[in-house]
């Protein structure tokens, strides 16, 4: 829903599960059935074994943590859902109890896929994705208030009940 204010426009995003597999939980239920398999390692085989054992916990324990930070990195640039306000060159997003402000710089490419914002930084990487319009009006008119141009209502729809 986009609501024009004096300065830009106040649009609730349909939030949208993301569509990440779930590789990591797996990942880590099977780090956590590992750790169980070292305690018992520890207590039934010999030091040598179990010392082993605990050397691929440690190794696995490495792996999933940074694959981990690799997915937060990706997942850094994704809106979705919650409350954007877009003014002139900025936006702010508002969402699961987070604020987080955002100035677009001049050379920053916005661009519009499908009812998708791209906004991609000079040297060509991506900085923003922003997703869960309602509609590609919504998404045309956020792109063009983060650009600077002006927005003005053209039509007003009035729906009068009779008694």
């Amino acid at each position: 829903m986009l609501k024009l204010t004096d300065d830009g426009a106040k649009i609730h995003l349909q939030g949208q599960s993301p569509t990440a597999d779930n590789g990591m939980f797996w990942f880590g239920a099977a780090l956590l059935v590992g750790a169980v398999a070292v305690a018992v390692a520890m207590s039934l085989l010999s030091e040598r074994l179990a010392i082993g054992a605990l050397a691929l916990l440690i190794i696995g324990s490495f792996i999933f943590n940074v694959q981990r930070q690799k997915q937060k990195k990706a997942m850094n640039g994704m809106i979705n859902g919650g409350v954007l306000w877009v003014r002139a060159g900025e936006f702010v997003h508002d969402g699961q109890g987070k604020r987080q402000h955002v100035q677009l710089v001049d050379d920053d490419d916005i661009t519009l896929v499908d009812e998708q914002l791209q906004i991609i930084g000079l040297d060509g990487t991506p900085k923003y994705y922003i997703s869960g319009f309602d509609s590609l009006q919504e998404a045309k008119a956020a792109k063009a208030i983060m650009k600077g141009q002006a927005l003005s209502k053209r039509h007003a729809n009035i729906k009068m009940s009779s008694d």
